[in-house]
Order: C-alpha cells, then sequence, then structure tokens
C-alpha cells in the first residue's frame, strides 16, 4: 500500500493551479467549482507539510517548493497520459517502440522510411520522442535510441550506421548572379554554425589544408532545420548532410556552391539499453535500421 502518494484527482488540481497560477482557471479547465480547487490545494499541502502557495489579495503565486513540486508532478501526468495512451491505443499489446530520436534526423530521414518497416511488421508501433542528447534509459520509458556521437554510452549497446558528409549550402540569392563559389569564397559570407556541431567549420576548411581564422564565429541553431530554415532565407552558408535537406535542394531553395564534402568525427548509432539487448521487437527494429542506414550510404 502506497501511503506517501497523494491522489490523482489532488494532483491533477494542483498541476492545472500551477500551470495557470490560478485557482479560477484551474476550476474552469477541470470543471469544478473553485471552492473545489481550494480544498484539494489545502488538502495536498496539509498531506506534504509543505505550502505551495502564496495567497494574496491580487490572487495566489507558487512558492519555491510549489514551483519545484509542480516541475517534478507535470512530468509524471504527462508521463502517465502517454503510457494510457499507449496501452489504450495498443490494445494491451506489447508491440510498441518508445524512440528516442534526434530531431531533424527522426523527422526529415527516418519518417519517411517507417512505412516500409510497417509494411514488413504491421503489428508494431513505432513512438518517436525528440532527443538531442544521451540519457539514462532507466529513468525513461524509451526501449532504443538513435543519437548522433561518438558511440561512447554507458549501459548500452551502441552500434554505427551513417556518417554525416556535410556540404556548404546557401539560397541562390545569397550569391546571386553566381551560381558557384571557390573555397575561398565561402570565407566572405557569414558561416552558420549548429550547436551540437561546434567544430564543423573548422574541420571542413581543414580538410582542404585551409585555416579560418572566423571559422567558429556566426548565428549558432541547435538544429539542422534551424540552420536549414536560416540559410534559406539568404542568413548565411550552412554546413548540412544533404540527405536532411532533400526537399530543398530538389525544389531550388538552397544550392550547394562548393561540392567539397568531408567525413565528420561523429556517427549515428542504434542504442540499445543492455536491459533490452533480447527484446524481439527492439531488435527487429534496429535490423532494418542498419539496413536502411547501409542503403544509404551505397547510394
Amino acid at each position: 500500500m502506497r501511503r506517501k502518494v497523494p491522489s490523482t484527482t489532488v494532483l491533477m488540481g494542483f498541476e492545472a493551479a500551477a500551470r495557470h497560477v490560478s485557482f479560477t482557471e484551474a476550476a474552469q479547465e477541470l470543471s469544478l467549482t473553485q471552492s473545489a480547487i481550494c480544498r484539494q490545494i489545502a488538502s495536498l499541502e496539509e498531506f506534504l507539510g509543505v505550502k505551495l502557495f502564496r495567497r494574496g489579495r491580487q490572487g495566489v503565486r507558487l512558492t519555491d517548493a510549489g514551483y519545484n513540486y509542480h516541475r517534478l508532478v507535470a512530468q509524471r501526468l504527462n508521463e502517465i497520459e502517454r503510457d494510457t495512451l499507449s496501452v489504450m491505443g495498443n490494445h494491451g499489446t506489447e508491440n510498441a517502440l518508445e524512440l528516442a530520436v534526434v530531431p531533424t534526423f527522426g523527422t526529415r530521414w527516418l519518417i519517411p522510411r517507417l512505412r516500409k518497416f510497417k509494411a514488413l511488421h504491421p503489428n508494431i508501433t513505432i513512438n518517436m520522442t525528440n532527443k538531442t542528447r544521451p540519457f539514462l534509459f532507466s529513468d525513461t520509458p524509451f526501449d532504443a535510441a538513435i543519437y548522433f556521437g561518438d558511440g561512447n554510452w554507458s549501459g548500452t549497446q551502441t552500434t554505427l550506421f551513417m556518417h554525416e558528409r556535410p556540404v556548404p549550402v546557401c539560397s541562390p540569392e545569397l550569391i546571386a548572379p553566381d551560381t558557384a563559389l571557390t573555397c575561398e569564397d565561402i570565407t566572405n559570407y557569414p558561416l552558420l554554425q549548429q550547436t551540437t556541431r561546434p567544430y564543423a567549420w573548422r574541420e571542413w576548411f581543414r580538410s582542404l589544408d585551409m585555416r579560418v581564422e572566423r571559422d567558429m564565429s556566426g548565428p549558432r541553431y541547435e538544429l539542422f532545420t534551424m540552420l536549414a530554415e536560416a540559410a534559406t532565407h539568404g542568413m548565411g552558408i550552412a554546413l548540412v548532410p544533404p540527405f536532411l535537406i532533400e526537399r530543398e535542394l530538389a525544389s531550388g531553395q538552397l544550392i550547394v556552391p562548393v561540392s567539397h564534402s568531408f567525413q565528420n568525427r561523429g556517427g549515428y548509432y542504434f542504442v540499445l539499453p543492455d536491459h533490452r539487448k533480447d527484446d524481439e521487437v527492439v531488435n527487429l527494429f534496429r535490423q532494418w535500421v542498419l539496413g536502411e542506414g547501409e542503403l544509404e550510404v551505397a547510394a
């Protein structure tokens, strides 16, 4: 019996009140009266022995304890909701795989290919969540991950299945009337930087035996989609793997002014936590992803 867990109803009332910083708005969201929300918060504070809100004439505001507790409660309620939807959507079966994936790769490379996996395994559902950094599998619901890095991830088995070979891309208007540049010309334009590949331009120039003073200067963007969008709007030249911007290249929104590329130090890895190494569903998906990676490299 769990003696130190408040009721879900009370936690939902608290989460709504904390999110809105208003008992009235929380009551409206949950179709309750304001007095009902007040009673729930009071009972929760009594249960915890901690004040979660400060009451005043201008309304309520969270205490430091209330702010921290809300962050934790909101996360747990989101997890419960996701797990509930997963069970409902799969009718209690276990043929669902929770996959953490780096955002642009998931959107631009993996999702367009998932229909092929679905045709092979129609009873398996792949649920995807963006994660840009390694994490502890024991603290998450994920069964596997695809991430970019060096393959060093404690407590897991990692398999490299694809490298990046980025090329310079830009809007054709940025260099008009020219349609191509020399490697030296590149240095005269703003260099758009990728947050998780901070040395990308330096490595690109070094692969040409060039030393450029401002190779790490320029606006920084966390995702390749942001980088590509900035380049599309003429904000500078970006280094992006072509397989992530096939649509922009095909439409002419982006062009490759210099065709030189290089293989950067990291790669895309399929990450399998040790406790999932014998999971049939995970291994089916892993083998399929590795096969698709081989096709990409061969193309």
